[in-house]
């Protein structure tokens, strides 16, 4: 098992995601980085809470141009907000029916631009994100914004953020590698609680347990199926169907440690499996081979992508329903990039990916194969403990 890394991060972690991020908003002219999303807000401060459950009050973070964040939330965040790196913090008593923070947010991002040559203000818009406060009071913000503000511009600040967040440091690096060892160890120890006749219901509790027990924080994903020789569906959750004799059985988890996702899948079969759904698994264990030996810096992930694909095409797949092979992984369970045709991203090092093939082998039965890994100089370092060739099975 692994060291268990230290949780948070040092002041000169957030020293360097700050000094990124405004490296590109001086190249892009943007006077302020607004950011309103849990995953944004955790990577820039280290607020780290559960509270963001609840949907009742909107939380913001201003990067400016110049000097440190400043953060524009509720009074009942202030503590958990403050550190030596986030001083500056500005709050008001949420929820609010007439004004829950809109003005407050308005004034600061004023104060901000003032300070600039420029009347910006950057915003993630792209694929992959949202802006988690009402409408309304988004439209009321841009418009207490535009009254002051004649030459306001709103850019998209996808492509900043999301290349920022892209390459992870070695302290992130840690707190993933441990969560994916963590789960690692409670996937080679599956055969000794699951059993021939458990529900699925069952059987999904004792594997959440057996996760905490092991050192995770949360197992905040965890999806499977079980089906004679092979399964339809990966993504839903339990139904109160029994496992039975002939079943091979898929669970995919996301689980955290200090925020950080590991997220990966392992494959078993029970009793009698049929030779069909052995050659798929061995087939999607070959094909994330294949993109061992592509995930290299300077490799684009369609190139990644594309290696798979073969393997699969060549291993007789009738199609796939996955969408990809592969993502980023990070603070969410799913980050940019992807591994897919169209996605031509280049591989650096210290970029965190899943490898996850998938195919339809036969009418109805599917697999999917999925392993951690950090792209590293000499080649991927996996991060999740190698799954077996050969499909697991309990006579």
């Amino acid at each position: 098992m692994s060291k268990v890394p230290s949780r948070g991060f040092r002041d000169d972690e957030f020293a360097a995601r700050l000094a990124a991020i405004q490296a590109r908003m001086e190249t892009h002219a943007i006077a302020a980085l607004l950011l309103t999303t849990e995953s944004d807000i955790f990577y820039f401060t280290g607020f780290l809470s559960q509270f963001w459950q609840s949907p009742t009050r909107p939380w913001f973070v201003v990067i400016p141009a110049s000097g440190r964040p400043i953060a524009v939330i509720p009074e009942i965040g202030v503590n958990a907000m403050a550190s030596e790196f986030i001083t500056d913090i500005r709050s008001w008593s949420s929820p609010c029916a007439s004004d829950d923070g809109v003005s407050l947010l308005a004034e600061t991002l004023l104060e901000v631009m003032a300070q600039s040559q420029s009347c910006t203000v950057g915003l993630n818009k792209g694929r992959e994100t949202h802006i988690r406060m009402p409408l309304n009071d988004f439209e009321s913000l841009m418009e207490r914004l535009s009254s002051s503000e004649s030459d306001l511009k709103i850019a998209d600040a996808t492509p900043h953020i999301q290349a920022v967040r892209m390459l992870k440091s070695e302290a992130e690096i840690d707190k993933i590698r441990y969560v994916a060892h963590c789960v690692s160890e409670v996937f080679e120890g599956l055969f000794d609680f699951a059993e021939i006749g458990m529900s699925d219901a069952d059987l999904f509790r004792r594997f959440t347990i057996e996760c905490l027990n092991a050192g995770v924080d949360t197992v905040s994903y965890l999806v499977g199926g079980a089906g004679q020789h092979g399964y339809d569906d990966i993504i839903s959750p339990p139904s109160g169907r029994r496992l039975s004799a002939e079943d091979v059985l898929i669970f995919d988890t996301g689980c955290t440690f200090d925020g950080y996702f590991c997220d990966f899948d392992r494959n078993y079969g029970f009793g009698g499996v049929n030779d069909l759904a052995k050659k798929a698994h061995h087939s999607v264990w070959q094909a994330t081979e294949a993109g061992l030996a592509a995930a290299v810096p300077g490799n684009t992930c369609a190139q990644v992508f594309s290696a798979m694909h073969e393997v699969l095409l060549n291993a007789g797949a009738l199609g796939e329903t996955v969408g990809r092979y592969g993502h980023g992984l990070g603070i969410q369970l799913t980050e940019p990039p992807s591994f897919t045709a169209w996605e031509h991203t280049i591989l650096r090092e210290g970029m965190v990916m899943t490898l996850e093939p998938g195919m339809v082998y036969a009418p109805g039965k599917m697999i999917v194969h999925e392993e951690n890994i950090v792209i590293r100089h000499e080649g991927p370092e996996l991060l999740s403990r190698r799954a077996p060739p050969e499909l697991p099975i309990k006579l």
